[in-house]
């Protein structure tokens, strides 16, 4: 999960585009489907917890926008986020 600083900067460090990029469209997206993927987790053994659920929408709403932006601004770059995260077949 990217919640601590350690995993932040390690999913920083990996989809960056330059030596100090922290806010480009490849990195947001990379730490919004790290925080996703940690919900699945929570969401095993807490079934019913909605109001997380409702925020996890919201996270899975934001990547999709981000990734239609990315997709219009240059494909190549949607392509091979999308095959280094798994996320789109």
């Amino acid at each position: 999960m990217a919640d601590s600083k350690e995993s932040r900067a390690g999913v920083i460090g990996t989809f960056r585009v330059h030596e100090s990029d922290t806010g480009s469209t490849e990195v947001q997206v990379a730490l919004l489907s790290a925080r996703i993927e940690g919900l699945r987790g929570h969401f095993r053994s807490h079934e019913k917890d909605h109001h997380s659920r409702q925020g996890l929408f919201k996270m899975i709403g934001q990547r999709r926008r981000l990734l239609n932006y990315l997709r219009h601004k240059s494909l190549d770059r949607y392509q091979q986020l999308i095959s280094r995260l798994g996320i789109r077949k």
